[in-house]
């Protein structure tokens, strides 16, 4: 809904994006192929130390009805069939991985002008339950989510959270690690021509009573080119410069030093390709 609120994976997401969206520090390339048919294709390919990964996605689109089918280099087969605004919920989707039979879930999104919901089932005899739900409106609203693990009887999750947001700013308050953290987040858009943004994030334990906190800003160079810096307590410092050298193809060149390394290499580089034809 334009004026609901959104779903609770958004609490605090515009924050966590600018801080650590689209940092990598590994080789990445990423070809998507779309077609005017509703038939798209997506290869990845990722280079982690000398493990190399990769996997093809084939997107099928026609009408209300998505099926993403992905197949990585072990042979695993993930597919994941999806219908939108299907009688009053906003999303219905089914996922399963070959040849994992107990892997199946099926998930169930509702909007509605003062509410989203969102849960999952697995499809198996010993289901994993998860629920989350905000409400309020799009400006200020407040959610929870729990998961449930049916054949241990236990909580696999619980975190609550609230958050304020406006056209240039937004504040968010989160109680995560199963009550054990509280978490506040805070990201302003400042009015310059560069689209000058800055955001921080603030961890506090309360068993340790340690505080952990990471700021960052990003800016626009010129108009195809953004750079974002990174700073943590914990002696680390990250940059990112991405640049689109073709509408919707992107070169991002992430690093980061850690002054808390004596021995070995503090330097972190990373090299990211998406090309779209």
């Amino acid at each position: 809904m334009a004026n609901g609120p959104a779903l609770y994976p958004e609490i605090g997401k515009r924050a966590r994006d600018l801080l650590y969206k689209d940092y990598n520090f590994d080789q990445k390339f990423n070809l998507s192929i779309p077609s005017s048919t509703g038939l798209g294709l997506i290869a990845t390919g990722l280079k982690k130390d000398q493990i190399f990964i990769g996997d093809i996605n084939t997107l099928y689109k026609s009408g209300n009805l998505t099926v993403d089918v992905k197949v990585d280099t072990y042979s695993n087969v993930s597919t994941k069939v999806t219908l939108n605004d299907i009688f009053r919920c906003k999303k219905v989707a089914l996922s399963f991985n070959i040849p994992d039979h107990k892997s199946g879930k099926l998930d169930v999104q509702y909007l509605h002008p003062h509410a989203a919901i969102d849960s999952s089932i697995g499809l198996n005899p010993s289901p994993q339950l998860e629920l989350s739900t905000a409400i309020g409106s799009k400006d200020l609203c407040m959610g929870a989510e729990v998961g449930f693990n049916t054949t241990s009887a236990s909580f696999t999750k619980y975190n609550a959270g609230i958050t304020f947001n406006r056209p240039d700013f937004s504040a968010a308050l989160m109680l995560v690690d199963k009550g054990k953290s509280l978490k506040a987040s805070y990201i302003h858009h400042v009015d310059r021509p560069d689209g000058f943004t800055v955001a921080a994030e603030i961890n506090h334990r309360f068993s340790s009573f340690e505080n952990r906190f990471t700021i960052g800003s990003s800016q626009l160079i010129d108009p195809n080119t953004v750079l974002k810096t990174r700073f943590s307590d914990d002696g680390k410092a990250a940059f990112l410069c991405q640049r689109a050298w073709r509408p919707k193809s992107l070169i991002t060149l992430s690093a980061e030093y850690d002054s808390t390394k004596i021995f070995g290499s503090s330097t972190k580089l990373g090299l990211a390709l998406a090309l779209q034809p």
